[in-house]
């Protein structure tokens, strides 16, 4: 493995003494994450420590309208919340260490509308939406609190929307890159049907893996399913982002004879069968 090394002077007293870092040479992968209408950063930082623990530099932030610029709210629209993503992925890329060609983008609802279309824009080798919401193309600009009063979302969220007349779904069809979904059994906001327009659209995603969480809530309210989603992006990241890259290395010696077939199944989960950790 090879390694860089960066010359340094430490200040001691009214001296400085020469000293040398010595990093490691290996490049390690970047995840964006992207928070939902009305959250926060703060919600995703126990997540991305989960997720760095991996050997991941990960960056969380709050979408404009959100927090310290919470006065933007009612005027904010998908417009500018889509360049607040793009904003924090080239800050992301242009981290030291960061691979910029193993990216990950985590988002929910908003988030992972948000991050879907990302992928058209910026290069993207792994993609989560959880209970990622779906929005009518039109009225781009229109202040994203308005949507629900200018557009009847509900009625367009309980349909199966084809990938063609809709941004983000367009997105996901063009993805080539690794997908996770995860569903919500009990979601009032993002009904099965969205995760369905979700799932037909990825027909070019190198892999597909669809899971729901039993008994949670769109917003994930209850602890157990808090940590059921943790536990579920840190499996998938570790088979993705460092399983294969094991493998990539082996497979430039020992080409496969058979490709596997991406995951297309749902998979139930239990979040109380799964671990403690946040």
């Amino acid at each position: 493995m090879g390694s860089f090394e960066e010359r340094v002077e430490i200040a001691v007293d009214a001296e400085r003494i020469a000293g040398t870092f010595v990093t490691p040479g290996t490049l390690l992968p970047g995840v964006l994450f992207v928070h939902g209408w009305g959250g926060s950063q703060q919600q995703y930082l126990a997540r991305a420590r989960a997720i760095a623990a991996l050997g991941c530099v990960c960056l969380t932030f709050n979408l404009r309208g959100h927090v310290e610029t919470r006065p933007q709210y009612e005027t904010v629209s998908r417009e500018i919340n889509l360049r607040d993503v793009v904003a924090a992925y080239d800050l992301l890329v242009q981290r030291r260490h960061v691979d910029p060609t193993q990216i990950a983008v985590i988002g929910s609802s908003y988030g992972g509308y948000l991050g879907a279309i990302l992928t058209t824009m910026r290069q993207v080798r792994w993609l989560g939406l959880r209970a990622p919401a779906l929005y009518i193309d039109a009225g781009w600009d229109t202040p994203k609190l308005q949507l629900h009063l200018t557009q009847d979302l509900k009625a367009y969220r309980h349909q199966l929307v084809a990938p063609g007349g809709n941004r983000a779904l367009k997105a996901c069809q063009a993805f080539a890159g690794d997908v996770l979904l995860v569903e919500s059994e009990h979601d009032d906001i993002v009904p099965p049907s969205v995760l369905a327009s979700y799932r037909e659209a990825c027909t070019h995603a190198r892999s597909l893996t669809c899971r729901r969480i039993v008994g949670a809530d769109h917003g994930l309210t209850a602890g157990a399913d808090q940590r059921a989603y943790t536990a579920l992006l840190v499996d998938w990241l570790s088979e993705k982002a460092f399983d294969e890259r094991s493998a990539d290395s082996a497979v430039r010696h020992h080409p496969p004879e058979v490709v596997a077939v991406p995951e297309t199944a749902p998979q139930t989960i239990r979040s109380d069968l799964l671990g403690t950790g946040a």
